[in-house]
């Protein structure tokens, strides 16, 4: 019964995992012409482990993925609409995300995401994380 606890308990701790995070920095008002920088911390984590996506949502409007940025080696990849403006940027130092928008227009009125991708690479073969 004493070797069944042990494995039982180990096994429990090595279970745990600290909460993911993704939290983002405050809603921001800005004029046409001016740049916004927004910010996602990410915790819980290794960030340099998983992909991060931006999304993008206008109001009553379907959700666009902007792209993605490669965490491990820092570069961005940009869906067609947003090779211009838009700016991937990431400081490991502080496990941040960013996200820069210059010369602002009425159009890019919407709430701004950061997601993070559920596969990581495991020497060079895709892997799928389970769900927790």
């Amino acid at each position: 019964n004493m070797i069944v606890w042990s494995l039982l308990f180990l096994v429990t701790i090595h279970g745990v995992r600290s909460e993911i995070k993704l939290d983002q920095s405050s809603s921001e008002v800005k004029r046409p012409g001016e740049t916004v920088k927004i910010s996602c911390v990410t915790s819980g984590y290794t960030m340099t482990d998983y992909s991060i996506a931006w999304v993008r949502q206008k109001p009553g409007k379907a959700l666009e993925c902007m792209g993605w940025i490669n965490t491990y080696t820092g570069s961005p990849s940009y869906a067609s609409s947003f090779q211009s403006r838009f700016s991937f940027t990431q400081d490991v130092s502080s496990s941040t995300q960013y996200l820069e928008i210059r010369t602002l227009t009425t159009e890019d009125s919407a709430v701004y995401f950061c997601a993070r991708d559920t596969v990581t690479e495991d020497s060079g073969a895709a892997v799928q994380k389970p769900p927790r």
